[in-house]
């Protein structure tokens, strides 16, 4: 693995750039190996995994292919092993700030650090930058940090504690799921009279000790001086209130989306995501998109979808960078015996030229 220096440009072209170094991208980084191609990753988080380490490392996934449940972080480690086969570069704790498509062919990729050339792009961001929403109601600011959580991204933060969760949506429920068997006490409250999370983990929820309070039922004040201590719930449609002793309180009511720099780098946006063509294509040559941020008629935002889709890019920049060489992959069984012969060989020659070029420094 290299790291880009900072502040230098780099002046190596490579064939597929990826912005970003979530899931989606991961998978994308082993594509990019299994067709031999030159890739580099670029991600503004200090660690790969995107959202899965960002935000949940100890939260179980259900709907990834092969895999009953997993952790966000198991996921992760074996996508990287996965990824990082292949020799590759990965610039992290780096933000992309311009992308321009110079008249050669070559995409420019402007960032906080340097400057980094590339035949291809696969823009993997995700939903972009997200802040959660808060509440509106008295000392939540002062609390944060003091047992207000938007996330919940270690077990032990929340063991033998007696937690309040305020939402309706996937995040919710993963977390009253993941907590529950730590947790002494979980109280979950809804305000609507429908939830938007999957059904199979509502019914999970409901079937589990979590205490749940719905149709309208929010929070209203929190109390505590150097730490939450107690939340006061209301009904309102009744008026009925009620106070619980609490040790946290998850706030899971949704984000605000920002897709940042993104906006200005000339692609054709839609609904705030990405428009791409069946080949995973944008308006931009070139440049390509996956996961979250694209969009196109049946767009699903899934982990196992953005796999796909990362997969039709990367072997579609394939045939963009070369014609001569097809979309297709083929079986992947036989493929990867042949690139590791392949990248073995090569790792040799250029062992035997530095062993050559220091004899030659020697004498």
């Amino acid at each position: 693995m290299t790291e880009a220096t900072p502040h230098i440009r780099d002046t190596e072209v490579y064939d597929i750039t990826f912005i970003g170094a979530g899931p989606v991208a991961l998978y994308g980084m082993y594509y990019a190996g299994l067709r031999l191609m030159k890739f580099k990753a670029i991600d503004m988080l200090e660690e790969v995994g995107g959202g899965l380490m960002a935000l949940y490392p100890e939260k179980y996934i259900y709907d990834v292919a092969g895999f009953p449940k997993v952790l966000a972080k198991e996921l992760t480690a074996n996508l990287r092993r996965q990824a990082f086969q292949y020799p590759h570069a990965l610039c992290l704790g780096e933000k992309v700030e311009m992308v321009e498509r110079g008249d050669d062919g070559i995409i420019r990729l402007t960032t906080n650090k340097g400057i980094h050339l590339s035949k291809t792009v696969i823009v993997c961001a995700g939903l972009g930058a997200y802040i959660p929403r808060s509440l509106d109601i008295p000392d939540v600011k002062r609390l944060e940090g003091h047992g207000v959580y938007y996330f919940a991204r270690r077990l032990d933060d929340f063991r033998d504690k007696n937690i309040l969760i305020v939402g309706g949506g996937d995040s919710a429920f993963d977390y009253a799921l993941m907590l529950e068997p730590v947790a002494r006490s979980i109280t979950h409250i809804h305000r609507n009279d429908f939830f938007s999370a999957h059904e199979d983990s509502i019914r999970k929820v409901k079937e589990s000790s979590v205490r749940m309070k719905y149709p309208f039922w929010e929070l209203k004040r929190l109390e505590g001086e150097d730490w939450v201590r107690r939340a006061t719930i209301v009904q309102t449609r009744t008026g009925e209130e009620e106070t619980l002793d609490i040790d946290a309180v998850i706030l899971n009511i949704g984000f605000l989306t920002n897709l940042g720099p993104v906006e200005n780098w000339g692609l054709t946006l839609e609904n705030n995501a990405i428009k791409v063509d069946s080949r995973m294509r944008t308006n931009i040559e070139g440049i390509f998109a996956a996961g979250d941020i694209v969009t196109y008629d049946g767009k699903l935002k899934l982990i196992s979808t953005g796999c796909g889709e990362v997969a039709i890019a990367v072997n579609n920049a394939k045939s963009y960078i070369d014609p001569k060489a097809k979309v297709s992959p083929g079986h992947s069984t036989d493929r990867h015996e042949l690139v590791q012969r392949k990248i073995a060989r090569r790792k040799r020659r250029e062992a035997a030229q530095a062993s050559q070029e220091q004899e030659r420094q020697g004498s």
